[in-house]
């Protein structure tokens, strides 16, 4: 895939051009597009777009994310619905930073921390 982020297997979604991953853990409306959800990352995140960090956003009933991030070239915008269960976030803080481990647990739809 052209933005280095591929999603063939787990190991393409992190690329050294990734600085972090961070989550929005508040339900959004996902029928933002890039533009939508850039502005989030600006006025509710309080972070640099352009940073090459990997951001995350879910839906209301928790089984649809999107992803956005910024390659060099630019935008990337990804999606993944859970036909089955949650996306469960680790932390209940509104704003969290995910390790690669802990991110790609997220998008199978297992559950950490807490029981849920």
């Amino acid at each position: 895939m052209a933005c280095g982020y591929g999603c063939e297997g787990k190991g393409m979604w992190f690329t050294p051009e990734v600085r972090r991953i961070l989550a929005y853990s508040k339900p959004v409306d996902l029928r933002k597009s890039i533009d939508g959800l850039v502005g989030l990352v600006k006025s509710v995140l309080a972070e640099d777009p352009l940073s090459g960090s990997l951001f995350v956003f879910v839906n209301r009933r928790g089984n649809y994310v999107k992803l956005v991030a910024w390659d060099r070239t630019g935008w990337c915008l990804f999606a993944k619905r859970l036909e089955h269960g949650h996306f469960h976030f680790p932390h209940p803080d509104t704003k969290q930073e995910l390790s690669l481990q802990v991110f790609q647990l997220l998008l199978d739809g297992i559950a950490l921390g807490g029981r849920h």
